[in-house]
Order: C-alpha cells, then sequence, then structure tokens
C-alpha cells in the first residue's frame, strides 16, 4: 500500500473498443492524482473492465475478477460483463461494485467512494494524449460506441446499447493530440465503423475552422491529412463503403479494410440476420481490387451455427476460395448467453463446429501462404514495431497489429519503434514476411 499517492491496479480484457475504455479511465484516474500500480500488492484497490461477448470471455472475466480477489482483495468490476451483474456478485460476492461498459463516471465515483482522489490534482501530470495501454507508435480511436444491428449470434446491442457516435471535430482533435505525441498509425475501431454518423443524420461539426459531415468517408479523408497510418477495423459491407476505396488508391489511407462477412452461404446468412448477397459481396471486392490492386482484406466467419449443413460449410468453403482474402479468423460457433441463435433447432455438435473450424483454415492457410509468396520481390514500407539484439520485427499496411502477420528484418539496426523504412521482401510464410531494409522513409 502507498502511504501517499492512491494506488491502482487495473486489468484490461477483450476487444480494442474496450482497451480504449480502459484507457479513458485510466487518463482519468491520472488526472485526478491517482498512479498506476503494475502488481496487485501494489495497488490500494483494482478495477476489472470484463469482456461478456461469449462464454470462454466469460470465464476468462470471471477468473480474472477472482484472481484479483484473492490477490488484493477490493476489486471494482466494470465493462461488457457488468451488464449481468448478478452473475458477477453469485460467483465474487465480495466485489465492492460493479457497473456496464463505458460507464466511466459510475466507475470513476466507486473508486471515489473507496478511494478518494488525492487533494493536489497536481501531484501527477497527465499528457496530453492520456494513459495508452499500446505502445507509443499507435493507437485506437473509437468513433462510435454500440450497434444497431440484431445479428441472431451476438448480444452486443444488449451490452453496449444502440449507434452513438462521437461528433467528427471531437474524433479529429483527439487524433491530433494523438499523432503530435508521437502516434504513427491510428487504428479506427467501432462496433459498426461504417455505420459511423447514421445517428447523428451526418451533422456536421467543425475541425480546423471547417465544416465536416459527420460520416465515414468524410472522417477517413480529415484522417488522411494527419501525418500518420490510418487503418479502418470492423467495416460492415454497406454500399457507401465503395467511397473509401479511392481514399486507399490514392494513398491517403491505408488500403485494408477489416470487414466481417461471417458466412457465405445465402441460408446460414440469413439465419445469422446478415445481409445475405454472397454473390454481390465477391462482385465488389472484384471492383476494389481493381480500383486499388494493393488492398488488403481481412475478415471473420463463424462455422458451426445452428442448422449449418455439410453442403452450407462446403458453400462457405468456395467462397473463400473465390474471394482469397488475404487476413481471415474463424470462430466455432459459441452459445452465447442471452443470443437469439440459442433457440435455432438443429444445433451443429462441438466436435464437428471445431473439425469444421480446422478444415477452415487449412483451406484459407494455403490461400494466405500463396497470395504472401506472391509479394516475394516486392517493395513497401514498414513501421518498425520491435528492435531486437539480431533482427527488427515491423509491419506492412497489410498488417495490423496482433492480429495480422508480421516482417521480420534479419541484422542489426541503428532504428527505434515507430520508425518506418522502405524494403524489398526476401520470403514468406503462411503468415509473415521477411525483408531486408532499403532505405528509411522520411516522408511518412
Amino acid at each position: 500500500m502507498s502511504d501517499t499517492t492512491p494506488q491502482i491496479g487495473f486489468v484490461s480484457l477483450g476487444c480494442p473498443k474496450n482497451l480504449v475504455d480502459s484507457e479513458r479511465i485510466l487518463s482519468r484516474l491520472r488526472a485526478e492524482g491517482y498512479s498506476l500500480s503494475s502488481s496487485y500488492e501494489g495497488a490500494d484497490l483494482v478495477v476489472v473492465n470484463t469482456c461478456g461477448f461469449i462464454d470462454a470471455a466469460v470465464e476468462e472475466s470471471l477468473d480474472a475478477i477472482g484472481e484479483a480477489l484473492q490477490q488484493n482483495g477490493r476489486v471494482i468490476v466494470t465493462g461488457c460483463l457488468g451488464k449481468d451483474e448478478a452473475r458477477i456478485r453469485a460467483a465474487h460476492p465480495k466485489v465492492l461494485s460493479v457497473t456496464g461498459p463505458h460507464a466511466y463516471e459510475a466507475v470513476m465515483e466507486a473508486v471515489h467512494a473507496q478511494l478518494p482522489a488525492p487533494h493536489d490534482p497536481f501531484t501527477s501530470l497527465l499528457p496530453p494524449q492520456g494513459i495508452k495501454l499500446t505502445p507509443r507508435h499507435y493507437a485506437y480511436l473509437k468513433i462510435s460506441e454500440g450497434c444497431n444491428h440484431s445479428c441472431s449470434f451476438c448480444i452486443i446491442p444488449d451490452l453496449r446499447g444502440p449507434l452513438v457516435s462521437r461528433p467528427i471535430g471531437e474524433v479529429m482533435r483527439e487524433a491530433e493530440r494523438l499523432v503530435e505525441a508521437g502516434v504513427r498509425e491510428l487504428l479506427v475501431v467501432s462496433q459498426d465503423t461504417s455505420a459511423y454518423g447514421v445517428d447523428l443524420k451526418y451533422r456536421p461539426d467543425f475541425w480546423q475552422g471547417r465544416p465536416l459531415a459527420s460520416r465515414i468517408r468524410d472522417l477517413a479523408a480529415a484522417l488522411g491529412e494527419l501525418p500518420a497510418w490510418i487503418r479502418l477495423h470492423y467495416v460492415y459491407p454497406y454500399p457507401h463503403v465503395d467511397d473509401l476505396i479511392p481514399l486507399m488508391a490514392e494513398g491517403r489511407i491505408l488500403p485494408y479494410l477489416d470487414m466481417p462477412l461471417q458466412h457465405g452461404n445465402q441460408r446460414v446468412l440469413q439465419a445469422m440476420k446478415r445481409p445475405a448477397a454472397t454473390e454481390r459481396v465477391l462482385e465488389r471486392i472484384a471492383r476494389w481490387r481493381d480500383q486499388c490492386p494493393e488492398l488488403t482484406l481481412r475478415s471473420t466467419f463463424i462455422v458451426g451455427f445452428p442448422g449449418e449443413t455439410e453442403v452450407e460449410f462446403e458453400d462457405l468453403l468456395d467462397f473463400l476460395r473465390e474471394a482469397q482474402l488475404d487476413r481471415v479468423g474463424c470462430f466455432a460457433y459459441s452459445p452465447v448467453a442471452g443470443a437469439q441463435a440459442n433457440a435455432l433447432p438443429d444445433a451443429v455438435p462441438e466436435a464437428l463446429r471445431e473439425e469444421r473450424r480446422a478444415r477452415f483454415m487449412q483451406v484459407q492457410a494455403e490461400i494466405s501462404r500463396q497470395r504472401l509468396q506472391a509479394k516475394i520481390g516486392s517493395e513497401t514500407i514498414v513501421l518498425v514495431d520491435e528492435v531486437r539484439e539480431k533482427q527488427m520485427v515491423a509491419r506492412s499496411p497489410a498488417d495490423a497489429p496482433e492480429i495480422d502477420g508480421r516482417v521480420f528484418i534479419p541484422g542489426a539496426w541503428d532504428l527505434e519503434p515507430g520508425e518506418f523504412i522502405r524494403v524489398r521482401i526476401t520470403g514468406a510464410t503462411a503468415h509473415d514476411l521477411q525483408a531486408e531494409p532499403l532505405e528509411i522513409d522520411e516522408e511518412e
């Protein structure tokens, strides 16, 4: 325990959207003079920001709460699982407080009740960009909360509510602060990025004295004026996504789309309550690649959805072979408490769900390997993530941190994380690339 400044321990679980929530809470704590503890033993209390999306995430969250209680004893719980306070208290009745997702004020009130803020708020100065949980050179930029969709496998609208977009001026000012603080890559995230501004009716806001409409194309174009990579995640394939491709072809934002498609069979998509227009998606992918040959497409899929037949699963594999996506994640269907899909008939046995996931990934691994092999001999700009004694670890425009591949550059180099360099690709595996440096890119 600290004799002077109150110490807060913090555990952040779940997706990048949750990570942004954690950063905001931590920034508030530091602004009020609290210090952050890297251990349970050194903390006066612990905040656990939970995930509640699927059963595995719920169990991880409950385990994390239990560990914090055992190691420290004073625990405040927030985040998505906080919507189910009864479940948390049934497992861990000694938690001090439970709040839901993005409940920043409620979390601060709970902290104040247990550990009053220092009298002198100037004992710790807060950097302009706030507290970040990512490395200094990249950051997540959350542009909205919630979701207006009602996908049958998902409970995100129940956890986080309907779509609430941030005014575009507010988003741009945060982006500017981050870039001024040394961030070289902004990863734009939300539950449904392409729906940005729908709830605001695309109301204009001001940035640098000029009006901008609160819509994704205008936001992407404005972000593209900043001296940083701009990467878009969770882009639902609305028709107006077509308007983003020219920005990528012009080099204003990264030629990268993270677009969760979920399946390739029309009936299964309808059961999921997702858009059931597989042929149209394939046509658009082909058109996008004609307009922007450097485009990288990432997506996620669910196999073993209730009622999925072997024929429908094979349809998904055929879709995968035709789409030739660059980066793909696959999940075996997991029942989520409260999801509509739980009531659907003909549940697929767990063993078969896992077997299909393995077959899916085998097909995609070969696609990914071939697409990476085709890059050998080409040149690209990479962003250095890590400098080791005998190699550098970097990422290309095709690689988002944590979820995609990496670029390994052998040798000892006098560079720092966050620098851009030009490289030539010399080798490839199913996931990663090898490269040799050509020159440091001074204009990025």
